[in-house]
């Protein structure tokens, strides 16, 4: 990918059935406590089911208290919505952007439930997470799921039965948009380090089973990043006119420790870093969308002592957050996702394979475009063994 490679927008005076069938976008994110007292029920909602104490989420809950018990999230999703807003509305199209959460208010179903009452009948969402997982596909789909079995009854309709379609758009993280952002923000922070780093790349680390389970989408979640990486760290290299040595690692691990999670972490990379003699490095937080609890956490106050520690330099790149390349991209997933929406129909098991061939989808790096409708069994949380959770935007709900 050259390094000033653009997304490929479509003009402002686009057709106006270019987003049809969709009557709203939902942007779906994870959610986040707006204050100390929202901490701990947060908590409880992310770690329901896992038999998790209080007094283990009270440690996770100092993060939060770190910044006043508030998530960065929340602010910066609804940054994202604006910016979404007024790209649509660029181009001439009439879309409403609506925002809701797996755990944290506002929730799915009653963003769906506010979307339904504006007349809604079919809703295409934006996941804030580029990669394929379960934790950053699936969980998300089990919840517009279950949020639309909730909201059958509330709307007079028969158990089981939903008063909404939702479709998602593919998994993002090599489509030009997510990319060339993050090109720009790792451009960005070698120029103001001002000398030779290290680039390391940092993501969100997952269960090594839940890694190897990912693979059905397409390519592994620690596949689709070193994808990314690859990309982006040869487009810096060409802008910056000099070879770069980079790396992944992982921030964020959780659960027990003899449960193996993807590795090095963040903080062990750079002791391993300073004992080779590297003095200076740039963190990509190519894993997440926004400046969240785990960036603003794990990287800037956790990883930058770690650096400090170790008499390491160290600058972190922005993540996309509302970058222009990022938004139009998103935008143009939409439309992307909206003619194969026109092409099937409303049944997605037509495609249980994959997107239409005739289908345009823009991808730089190695690997092809994931599905729009997911493959049956695709991103269970174990390789084999399925959740018996129904998710929406699939081939194949229970599968």
């Amino acid at each position: 990918m050259a390094p000033d490679t653009a997304v490929n927008s479509l003009p402002s005076d686009v057709e106006p059935s270019a987003v049809a069938p969709y009557d709203a976008l939902l942007l779906l994110s994870f959610g986040g406590p707006d204050g100390p007292d929202d901490v701990l029920p947060f908590l409880r909602n992310v770690t329901a089911g896992k038999n998790i104490p209080d007094e283990r989420l009270a440690v996770v809950a100092e993060h939060y208290h770190h910044f006043g018990g508030a998530s960065p999230i929340n602010g910066q999703n609804q940054a994202l919505q604006r910016a979404l807003t007024d790209e649509i509305a660029r181009r001439g199209l009439d879309l409403p952007v609506l925002w809701g959460n797996r755990n944290w208010m506002p929730y799915t179903r009653d963003a769906l439930a506010a979307a339904y009452a504006d007349g809604a009948r079919r809703v295409v969402a934006v996941v804030t997470s580029a990669y394929s997982s379960y934790s950053g596909c699936r969980q998300y789909r089990e919840n517009l799921w279950a949020s639309l079995d909730e909201l059958g009854p509330e709307f007079g309709l028969p158990a089981g039965e939903h008063p909404l379609v939702v479709d998602k758009v593919r998994s993002y993280f090599n489509h030009p948009g997510f990319v060339q952002a993050n090109i720009d923000a790792v451009t960005e922070a070698f120029e103001s380090i001002g000398r030779d780093a290290r680039l390391v790349f940092v993501t969100h680390s997952i269960p090594d089973t839940m890694d190897a389970a990912s693979e059905v989408s397409g390519a592994s979640y620690r596949a689709q990043h070193l994808d990314v990486a690859a990309t982006v760290a040869a487009a810096v290299e060409e802008r910056l006119g000099r070879p770069l040595t980079w790396d992944l690692a992982y921030c964020s691990r959780s659960g027990p420790p003899s449960q193996p999670w993807l590795e090095p972490d963040v903080n062990d990379h750079l002791t391993a870093l300073a004992a080779d003699g590297v003095q200076a490095v740039v963190m990509s937080p190519i894993g997440f969308v926004s400046d969240h609890m785990e960036v603003a956490f794990d990287l800037d106050t956790e990883a930058m002592q770690t650096a400090a520690e170790l008499g390491i330099v160290a600058v972190r790149a922005d993540t996309v957050g509302v970058r222009e390349p990022f938004v139009r991209g998103l935008v143009d997933l939409v439309l992307e996702r909206a003619a194969l929406a026109r092409e099937l129909g409303a049944d997605p098991a037509l495609l249980p394979q994959g997107d239409a061939p005739a289908l345009e989808q823009a991808t730089v790096g190695a690997l092809p475009a994931f599905p729009s409708v997911c493959r049956p069994g695709c991103c269970r949380m174990r390789e084999g063994v399925a959740t018996g959770i129904p998710a929406a935007c699939s081939a194949d709900p229970l599968s």
